[in-house]
């Protein structure tokens, strides 16, 4: 326990005990913070890169390609009745925000272990800032999907109205799953090894590739567990009126993303206390 003595009031600052409260009203408070941490990890990224943020668009785009040539060309994956390229690519603009998002907040509190030990801000602002640096390169990719929209002659329906809540729904799933994985990484490294095996097999269980139709109708309800199933089918449903609507995945989808979140929160502000001296 610590007293600081300021003249006109006593401090007492003491480690926090058991669960402790979210405290959310910090982080607006610190907003300027998440915005420069954001700002930063957009500049270290990119830099001393030849292309710069012409990578947020080639991620997503030459993995399209691939799966053009090997799941809509030689494995004859139906596309519900939409060009392969852009019902994939559809797919992959939120899944590369949300998988990009998970990575870099998974290892940004071993990133920052020096600001950790000499500054107290909310802590939560690291991973949220992390996650909020690729919403520069979703608005990239998003507008080369318009481009290709336009080439493709597809107008969106008045269901484009839904697109921000599908981003935000993308946003809370990778904040969520951000939330528990750095807070594990702290104290244990394995994590940094788990993460890349984990989005490569949550890839393959979200319907990127292939539609969600496939999947027999009696599962879709549990296959609506992993909440990506919920944005991705969202997205192309939004945009390329596919007629496969999420419907009641959706919702299953919403609700996990944000038990993900909530638990991850309160996860996270348990274990600060002893971030500074694990890190």
């Amino acid at each position: 326990m610590i007293i600081m003595d300021t003249g006109s009031h006593i401090i007492i600052i003491k480690p926090s005990q058991g669960w402790v409260p979210l405290k959310l009203g910090e982080l607006y408070e610190y907003r300027e913070l998440i915005y420069l941490l954001a700002w930063r990890d957009i500049k270290v990224r990119y830099k001393q890169t030849v292309l710069g943020v012409g990578w947020a668009i080639l991620q997503p785009f030459f993995t399209m390609i691939i799966f053009s040539i090997f799941f809509g060309k030689l494995a004859g994956i139906p596309s519900d009745g939409i060009p392969y390229p852009i019902f994939a690519y559809a797919a992959l603009v939120p899944w590369t925000f949300f998988a990009n998002g998970v990575r870099q907040s998974s290892s940004s509190l071993v990133g920052g272990a020096e600001m950790i030990r000499k500054i107290y801000f909310p802590r939560l602002v690291i991973p949220l800032s992390s996650v909020l640096s690729g919403v520069l390169d979703f608005i990239l990719a998003f507008t080369l999907l318009l481009l290709m929209m336009l080439f493709y002659g597809i107008v969106p329906t008045v269901a484009v109205l839904w697109l921000p809540a599908l981003l935000l729904l993308a946003l809370v799933t990778s904040l969520g799953v951000g939330f528990w994985l750095t807070a594990m990484n702290v104290q244990f490294r394995d994590v940094k090894y788990v993460v890349p095996f984990l989005i490569q097999a949550w890839m393959f269980a979200t319907p990127i590739a292939y539609p969600s139709s496939l999947v027999p109708e009696r599962w879709r309800l549990f296959y609506g567990l992993n909440p990506m199933v919920g944005v991705v089918e969202g997205f192309r449903w939004a945009l390329l009126g596919v007629k496969t609507a999420p419907g009641a995945m959706i919702v299953v989808s919403s609700i996990v993303a944000v038990v993900l979140f909530v638990t991850g929160a309160f996860y996270f502000r348990r274990m600060e206390r002893s971030f500074a001296d694990v890190i």
